[in-house]
């Protein structure tokens, strides 16, 4: 490799450390608040004091501790006693191959030590078993949150100043790594129970039992009754729902204090990209320049190409980093398309390396000026011949957000000068001049396609879907939205006749995400939807428990008759987000989900 390239990464790298070091307060949330242990937890941690005392009037006539099965659709609040509750027995309805959810409730006025649960296999009469394997059992912990704009018309605003926010513990992580945790007195804890069904069981009724214990002393048993439909849902790798969540390296680089894209690096990457590839994750997100996004994410994105002006005045191009992150993601079962940020990044500031003055230097152009043209077709020429090389050319996307009709046409002509064959994809608003132009094309939600739009684009082979960002208050996956709306957006995407749904950021971290979900931008929550350790989380769970309904409705169409299907299409046909939260999320899905059931 050449020297000058050598030296780029390593400063690249230093300039990486020396930000973490900065912009990290040891042991602190990003509003300065003292975390009591040390930063970046893993495994064992505890949560923040929860900044809403305890209601004891709502406690009058709890006694000793309780176990009920609860619902998925509710957060539980920690001060509070359950008011939403079940009984000692409830039951789960699955296709083979689906993943379907339990939370159980324990709560009251005694203090817990040692709370743990086990879960037995589940049983059919014949003996057919869904064991150990297929189950995912968690404790559902506590996070820091705050709310929507004092208007709750959105989550977009200033939030430096916390005090300016309610700020409350929700119910969020499912922490799949803590074997017991200790509840206080006049407390309310909960635990999480998934069942991933196996696609060649036997379809049936299947029995477990789940035993809640205060260290040795069993406190009750919980009945679970699985009907396994017969029915298939295909594996993740097969689902049609075009899912796009912008994954960050970086966040995962700095929480577990590694170099980035070491061999440590990639380790700890597997288990978290693995639940993105696991929910039907289509899209690998590259960053190929410098802070795409003007460092918008407490980790910001670096360049994954390396950018070197040589002494004569030319382009040459390094792909190494970009090359291994690929491979990695596509290793891990993500292969459909590689989205490349951003040829319009918002500061419209490119960061290269200057051979001549052996430094780093930043051209500032914009679209249609004489330097970026020449610049971006450089880059993109080379990118081009490099990417067929690999074989990666035909999924590979020039991608842009939230651009401008005017920067998109000129950043097009760049592109097509660069070499006419070159996919790309948008995010953003929706312009009739970019409908045949863009192959992925991405509206917000309060935008509308027309079907005969849709239709045309998927004759055609390509992508249209919506997306979300802080600007929705409902729907949406923010750490205190109802769970429900995040499963509410799968089942949209069917109604709409959509291919899928894009979220900006699967995993961009806070700086202690499993502590304060909180950031200066926008909403909490908004940055992320898993955790480190590769802890999921209810409302990614319900994510992708929205995708595996559009799948099951696709089936469905092929299947029903005519008078079930116009049943179904009936109820679809309610969804519709000016509702919310009037009529709450989890009716509407629950409307569908019963309907899905009968068949």
């Amino acid at each position: 490799m050449d020297r000058y390239i050598v030296k780029y990464l390593f400063v690249t790298l230093l300039l990486f450390s020396s930000y973490g070091v900065i912009a990290q307060n040891y042991g602190v949330t990003h509003t300065g608040r003292n975390t009591g242990q040390s930063q970046y937890p893993l495994k064992d941690y505890h949560e923040l004091e929860n900044p809403l005392p305890v209601n004891y009037e709502l406690w009058n006539g709890i006694e000793g501790k309780h176990v009920f099965w609860g619902s998925i659709d509710v957060r539980y609040k920690q001060e509070e006693p359950p008011q939403v509750l079940q009984t000692k027995s409830i039951d789960v309805t699955a296709w083979k191959g689906e993943r379907v959810h339990a939370q159980f409730v324990v709560y009251g006025n005694k203090h817990i030590q040692n709370l743990m649960f086990e879960v037995s296999d589940l049983v059919s009469r014949q003996g057919t078993i869904i064991g150990q394997d297929r189950l995912l059992k968690g404790f559902v912990r506590y996070v820091m949150t705050d709310e929507l704009n004092k208007d709750g018309k959105s989550g977009c605003s200033n939030r430096s100043d916390a005090t300016m926010w309610d700020s409350t513990l929700v119910a969020d992580i499912i922490d799949h790594l803590a074997t017991e945790i200790e509840v206080k007195a006049y407390n309310t804890q909960a635990g999480w129970i998934r069942v991933w069904v196996p696609q060649d069981i036997i379809a049936g009724d299947y029995v477990g039992t789940v035993t809640i214990k205060d260290g040795n002393n069993v406190l009750d048993k919980l009945t679970l009754r699985l009907h396994v439909k017969n029915h298939v849902l295909p594996s993740p790798e097969d689902w049609t729902y075009h899912l796009d969540l912008w994954q960050n390296p970086y966040a995962i680089a700095r929480y577990y204090q590694v170099e980035p894209w070491s061999d440590a690096h990639m380790e700890a990457m597997k288990p978290i990209m693995k639940l993105y590839q696991q929910a039907g994750g289509k899209v690998i997100t590259a960053s190929i320049m410098h802070k795409p996004w003007n460092g918008q994410t407490f980790d910001y994105f670096e360049s994954m190409v390396t950018w070197i002006k040589k002494l004569d005045g030319t382009w040459t191009f390094d792909f190494a980093v970009f090359d291994k992150w690929v491979q990695f993601m596509m290793d891990m079962g993500v292969t459909k398309e590689i989205g490349c940020y951003s040829m319009v990044p918002w500061a419209l500031s490119f960061q290269y390396f200057d051979q001549a003055t052996n430094s780093f230097k930043y051209l500032h152009a914009e679209p249609g000026d004489a330097a970026y043209d020449e610049m971006w077709t450089a880059m993109l020429s080379a990118f081009a011949k490099h990417l067929r090389e690999k074989g990666w050319f035909n999924i590979t996307h020039i991608a842009m957000d939230e651009r401008s009709i005017d920067v998109m046409l000129k950043t097009l002509k760049v592109i097509r000068k660069a070499d006419p064959e070159f996919k790309i994809s948008m995010a953003g608003n929706l312009y009739d001049e970019l409908v045949d132009e863009l192959n992925d094309y991405c509206i917000t939600m309060s935008q509308k396609w027309a079907d005969d739009i849709i239709e045309k684009r998927r004759k055609e082979g390509k992508i249209t879907t919506f997306y979300t960002c802080c600007a929705e208050a409902y729907p949406n996956t923010f750490t205190f939205s109802a769970p429900a709306e995040a499963e509410w957006l799968g089942l949209y995407a069917v109604k709409s006749n959509l291919d899928g749904y894009l979220r900006w950021a699967f995993n961009s971290w806070v700086q202690e995400p499993l502590l304060d979900s909180r950031y200066i931008t926008w909403a909490a929550g908004d940055t992320y939807l898993v955790y480190p350790g590769a802890r999921t989380s209810i409302r990614f769970e319900r994510l992708v428990s929205g995708i595996q309904d559009f799948e099951k409705i696709k089936i469905l169409r092929k299947e029903l008759k005519p008078t079930a299907l116009k049943r179904l299409d009936k109820i679809l046909s309610t969804f519709d987000e000016t509702l919310l939260p009037a009529v709450s999320a989890s009716t509407f899905v629950n409307n569908v989900k019963t309907e899905i059931d009968k068949y």
